[in-house]
């Protein structure tokens, strides 16, 4: 397990730490429905395509594991921060976001492709501790409507933590692209109809189209092939330590591109997040690589 694949994640923290306004920007515009649909929509036509250039074969074969790795890691969680993207802040979202570590360490070790340790538990304390302190999120109305949003954002989150490890298990059968394609396919059979039925109200302005394309044929599409080939090199729980890094860089695209101000947490933060994500992936930067616990199980 090399150094690229370390940076490979640090790499798509970076995309996906702008999802989360691009989420803000479209999602009030298009609608959550149709938002969803068609950034399923972007990133299927977008893997499809490379899956031709590439002459890949569609894996029929395994369509009902697809499906089930769909509906966890793409269409519930995609209409779930859509919708929740209505009512909290993109910091709120990113803060909860990384609660998908801890989903995924409990996951794992239940499908026994990793281990439950004190390294990892305390790695997800420190990932909290460091994203609270970069966000400094501000004071929010706790009604009912703010406190729906932030479950839906939770349970977004326990998706994608129960569905990395059967990712793994995945790459195992089939190629990351065809998992990939194969999963935003079978999304897209699930969230077309509330996507067709919201058409109407939805403003399709040059603005939300831009975020919608970003969203889908980038941070969707392109990320999740990335992804994918990571997790056949790394631990599921390893492979989501991006979490952790999603908020540092929302915060910093926010500063750059949107004039947002930036807290001095961010530096206690960053460093915290930084310590977080060694404790979770075993990365020695003095090493040069991923090093496993050893407790971790041969594979």
């Amino acid at each position: 397990m090399q150094t690229r694949h370390f940076a490979q994640l640090v790499a798509l923290s970076a995309l996906w730490g702008a999802s989360f306004l691009f989420l803000r920007i479209a999602s009030p515009l298009l609608g959550p429905l149709v938002l969803a649909g068609g950034r399923v929509g972007l990133a299927t036509l977008t893997l499809a395509l490379i899956m031709r250039w590439r002459n890949q074969h569609w894996p029929w074969q395994h369509a009902r594991e697809l499906l089930l790795l769909g509906v966890l890691s793409v269409a519930v969680p995609f209409l779930l921060y859509a919708w929740a993207a209505l009512r909290l802040p993109a910091g709120y979202s990113a803060l909860l976001n990384t609660t998908a570590v801890l989903f995924g360490t409990l996951a794992s070790a239940w499908f026994k492709e990793d281990t439950l340790t004190a390294r990892k538990l305390l790695g997800c304390l420190c990932g909290f501790a460091g994203v609270a302190l970069i966000v400094r999120l501000g004071p929010v109305r706790p009604d009912a409507a703010t406190l729906a949003a932030a479950l839906a954002c939770i349970t977004a989150a326990a998706c994608y933590g129960f569905s990395t490890p059967l990712m793994k298990r995945a790459t195992t059968r089939m190629q990351p692209l065809a998992i990939a394609a194969g999963i935003h396919l079978a999304s897209l059979v699930l969230v077309l109809p509330g996507a067709l039925w919201a058409l109407p109200q939805a403003r399709f302005t040059p603005t939300a189209l831009g975020a919608m394309l970003v969203l889908g044929v980038i941070t969707s599409g392109l990320a999740y092939w990335v992804h994918l080939r990571i997790i056949r090199h790394v631990s599921p729980v390893a492979a989501m330590s991006p979490a952790f890094l999603i908020p540092v860089f929302g915060v910093t695209w926010g500063h750059l591109f949107l004039g947002e101000a930036v807290s001095p947490g961010i530096f206690a933060g960053g460093a915290l997040v930084l310590l977080a994500t060694a404790l979770v992936t075993g990365f020695n930067p003095l090493r040069g690589k991923v090093v496993p616990a050893p407790e971790t199980p041969a594979p």
